[in-house]
């Protein structure tokens, strides 16, 4: 894919959606429609909602989307963040915060296992801890986890990649999230996408440890070599400077692989910099502005959409239920987690590899 010109308005905040009808299956088979009041108009309950940062927008509509079921299920929400994405001290802090109110439960995007211990206390003082977006390690940390299958998100944009390069060598760029930090969204994304590339991995619960060079059999197949895995924190201006650490090893790499679309626009702005087009950004997110604005231009070829406002509201929905009538909800069959979904958008569909395109993207997401 061409990489084209950018349009300003595109480096501006990054994005995120929420999707397909789901419903909350809870033990025993009963269902709680997201959307509807779980806490059947009894006593008013209390939780906080915990993100990774108040700046990703993709967080901004996970709280929207919080606030929304709170509303309609008679819960308060209280919002915290870190001050960036890894920051754990600001996460424990806020758990801490949530025991001493008294809270009923937290909804928390757990910035790294880091916050493992916490998590625990809470819920061993009652309350009912729910993970969103990331699942914790072990997953029984929290009660449950609402989530993408961030392996099969990676996996999705790894097998498009592979496919558009019909038989091409990948010269391969991996902006990650984090270098000195263990969280499972990182490690699954990053090993997804290699293995959609059809590239060995090794550990799938760590990032970097695959050969350098080799072949992928993706796609036509053909030869592959990684360049570089940087960190990015999630965030475009660390994305930028990741990209030009990777330019600074090689100038002909063609795919980059990065954590999510913050990250993706920050490599697009390295990328003009250094007067290169040639190059095929996949990222994660499928938000609705600036993200699949940035899909449609061309800035990133494809991306794995997913469902933050879904996982909020079914999260609320939860725990109002849970405390109005001891139902637990249940994981997906097969997983650790409760499955929000995802979906490849791209408008350059390839053979082989199943995908929507923008307009079918901009339809679901933001929880339209």
């Amino acid at each position: 894919m061409k990489h084209s010109t950018r349009n300003p308005r595109l480096v501006a905040g990054l994005a995120i959606a929420a999707a397909v009808t789901l419903t909350l299956t809870a033990c025993g088979g009963d269902t709680a429609e997201p959307g509807g009041s779980a806490s059947g108009g009894g006593e008013e309950l209390a939780v906080t909602l915990i993100t990774k940062t108040a700046t990703n927008p993709f967080f901004i509509a996970m709280q929207q989307g919080a606030e929304e079921a709170g509303k309609a299920n008679n819960v308060t929400i209280t919002t915290a963040a870190g001050k960036e994405d890894g920051d754990e001290a600001t996460q424990i802090q806020a758990i801490e915060a949530a025991m001493a109110r008294g809270d009923d439960g937290i909804l928390i995007t757990p910035a790294t296992d880091g916050v493992n211990p916490a998590i625990q206390q809470a819920r061993d003082a009652g309350l009912y801890v729910i993970a969103l977006d990331t699942p914790p390690n072990p997953p029984d940390v929290a009660d449950i986890t609402f989530a993408t299958d961030n392996f099969k998100a990676g996996e999705l944009i790894g097998q498009w990649a592979a496919a558009s390069l019909d038989g091409k060598k990948a010269n391969i760029a991996m902006l990650d999230l984090f270098n000195d930090k263990i969280a499972s969204v990182d490690y699954n994304r990053d090993q997804g996408f290699l293995t959609g590339m059809g590239i060995d991995v090794k550990d799938k619960e760590k990032n970097g440890d695959e050969d350098k060079t080799g072949s992928y059999t993706g796609g036509k197949g053909g030869e592959y070599q990684i360049f570089c895995n940087e960190p990015t924190n999630g965030a475009q201006d660390k994305g930028r400077t990741a990209m030009e650490t990777c330019l600074n090893q090689s100038k002909d790499i063609n795919v980059v692989y990065t954590i999510n679309e913050p990250a993706a626009v920050g490599a697009s702005e390295a990328l003009d910099a250094a007067g290169l087009e040639d190059v095929t950004i996949v990222s994660v997110d499928g938000g609705c502005s600036p993200g699949l604005e940035a899909v449609k231009s061309g800035v990133i070829a494809a991306t794995s959409q997913q469902y933050p406002v879904k996982m909020a509201q079914l999260g609320v929905e939860a725990i109002a239920k849970f405390k109005a009538t001891g139902e637990k909800p249940a994981v997906t069959p097969g997983l650790g987690f409760f499955d929000t979904g995802v979906a490849l958008v791209t408008d350059k569909p390839m053979d082989g590899v199943e995908s929507i395109d923008v307009a079918a993207g901009e339809a679901v997401c933001w929880g339209k």
